[in-house]
């Protein structure tokens, strides 16, 4: 799988861990920055991450800073950005099963590298397979999002 991955200056260490864990599971990576301590913008390391989702480029996203949460709203306001702040493994599952998400958030001032590395993993291996019922509710999120771009 090929796997964009972007944080902030509050993300970059655990992203630093991240990398490697995904190439030792074996999947291709993308790393969009950042990659230091220097202060630096969250919505464009989202926005690069996000992009490259949607527009195929990648199969999936991973995004980090200190809680998660900035990065989680930026990407969300991509279309067709199902993006989760997840900082633990029933959550990493249930938006998997549930949501088909394809942007993960995670926050590195809450979640150690090692419960990190569990929820990537989980996430990641994770089908979309709560059928019929779960998948009319992203078609009515999606629909939500063509209104909004119809209509801003």
């Amino acid at each position: 799988m090929k796997i964009a991955i972007g944080a902030d200056h509050a993300g970059y260490r655990l992203k630093d861990v991240l990398v490697p864990f995904l190439k030792e599971l074996g999947h291709e990576v993308i790393d969009v920055g950042s990659h230091g301590p220097d202060s630096v913008d969250y919505p464009d390391y989202a926005f690069s991450v996000s992009e490259k989702v949607v527009s195929g480029d990648v199969d999936k996203g991973i995004l980090l800073c200190g809680t998660g949460i900035g990065m989680c709203i930026a990407a969300n306001k991509v279309p067709g950005v199902r993006a989760a702040l997840v900082h633990d493994l029933f959550s990493a599952k249930a938006t998997r099963e549930h949501n088909d998400t394809n942007v993960l958030a995670m926050g590195e001032r809450v979640v150690g590298p090692g419960v990190a590395q569990d929820i990537v993993k989980v996430w990641l291996e994770t089908p979309f397979s709560e059928g019929e019922r779960h998948q009319n509710r992203i078609n009515k999120v999606k629909s939500i999002e063509e209104r909004q771009l119809l209509h801003p």
